[in-house]
């Protein structure tokens, strides 16, 4: 039997003397701001136990793991995978050289050029892609109350130029079918929702169930194992393979300092420090998911 608190009290205070390690995303002036020296873990197992450490229930900016629901949202897009690619980019998250290379197909929906295209099948089906995210999130987390961060959405577009162009390049190629200016709007908001760890593992609940989730089907059991399997092979940015090395989970991170891990059947687990290591994945968070696969002896490997 694992103990699952036990383990993570033990990480805690493994990790505790270098709280604050790691360079928050200053490139975002709202992020700039955060305290970096936070840190909360949490962990919902298939049997609908709560396990948590830290600051496990105080909300940030999800970021790009925003990007892993609204792939969910878009996983029956006739067109998705003519439209976005399922391989790992190799380069920057927001690579304007790589998107021009291939003729305007992100390499996948995880990188910032693939959800946009993802944001532009939802606001097709939807009309209303900002507000459509936000109710998804709410339904899978069971938690009315999570919002957009307005001031931190307010920020991303203020600096988003790289994104700008971006998007305006996707239509350049006609991969992007909407108002662009819509499609962004949606897409900054996205990234700015916030939520805490222990929301966002019950949000991520039907990854490790087969896409179901406190009773509803969110994805059949084939779209499920896709999106894991993106997760593993996309979902960290620039190092999926390190990450897979040290961790050994599908996951998706975030540049506000959250990752968001599965082990299929078994548990999934959200971790948030806001300090980031050189590629943008949370610094402390990914020693803690090592150290948590390494107690527990439990990878998708």
């Amino acid at each position: 039997m694992i103990h699952y608190q036990d383990i993570l009290d033990a990480i805690y205070l493994e990790l505790a003397p270098h709280f604050g390690e790691g360079r928050i995303a200053t490139y975002i002036p709202e992020l700039a701001k955060i305290d970096p020296r936070q840190f909360g873990m949490a962990v919902l197992t298939a049997d609908g136990h709560l396990y948590q450490v830290g600051q496990a229930e105080t909300p940030f900016s999800i970021q790009s793991i925003s990007k892993l629901f609204t792939l969910t949202m878009a996983m029956d897009a006739p067109t998705l995978w003519q439209r976005t690619g399922r391989e790992p980019s190799g380069n920057a998250f927001n690579s304007l050289v790589q998107l021009e290379y291939e003729n305007g197909i992100p390499r996948n929906p995880f990188i910032n050029a693939g959800a946009m295209v993802v944001t532009d099948l939802i606001l097709a089906k939807h009309g209303n892609a900002k507000e459509a995210v936000l109710r998804f999130v709410r339904h899978l987390s069971g938690q009315d109350h999570i919002a957009f961060n307005m001031t931190v959405a307010a920020s991303e577009e203020s600096v988003g130029y790289r994104n700008k162009a971006l998007a305006y390049f996707l239509k350049s190629f006609g991969n992007i079918t909407g108002d662009v200016e819509v499609v962004l709007d949606a897409y900054f908001h996205h990234c700015s929702i916030e939520m805490s760890c222990t929301e966002l593992v019950k949000a991520g609940m039907y990854l490790m169930n087969h896409g179901a989730s406190s009773g509803s089907q969110i994805l059949d059991f084939s779209q499920t194992k896709q999106v894991n399997s993106l997760m593993l092979t996309c979902g960290t940015y620039d190092a999926v393979g390190d990450f897979a090395y040290q961790v050994g989970l599908p996951a998706k991170s975030g540049v506000g300092g959250g990752i968001l891990a599965v082990m299929p059947e078994q548990f999934v687990v959200a971790v948030w420090s806001p300090g980031l290591n050189e590629v943008g994945n949370s610094l402390l968070g990914t020693r803690a998911l090592s150290l948590f696969t390494t107690k527990t002896g439990m990878s998708v490997f």
